[in-house]
């Protein structure tokens, strides 16, 4: 099970944001960033939300309870989603 702040860094790093870009977007100071990577200190419930939020992950996912992430589709059209389900569905025969 993976700890919050390796969670916290890859999910940041995949986004090709700093930490201090990242501490811009959820209004805190690059050292509470900085300090949630190295494990010196742990997020609060809002921030855990904050986070969930802006990665488009679960809380549980966050916490490591879980490894499935999730993809956010509010702003797409039906269309569009439908498209993104074919393509889901498609790579997930490949790995079976």
């Amino acid at each position: 099970m993976k700890d919050f702040s390796i969670i916290a860094k890859e999910l940041r790093q995949a986004k090709h944001l700093t930490q201090t870009q990242l501490a811009m977007k959820l209004w805190v100071q690059k050292s509470i960033i900085s300090a949630y990577e190295t494990g010196i200190r742990q997020p609060s419930l809002d921030m855990l939300i904050k986070y969930s939020k802006e990665f488009g992950v679960t809380t549980d996912y966050l916490l490591g309870i879980n490894n499935e992430k999730i993809i956010t589709v509010n702003e797409l059209t039906d269309n569009q989603i439908n498209i993104l389900n074919e393509i889901i569905q498609e790579f997930s025969k490949s790995t079976k």
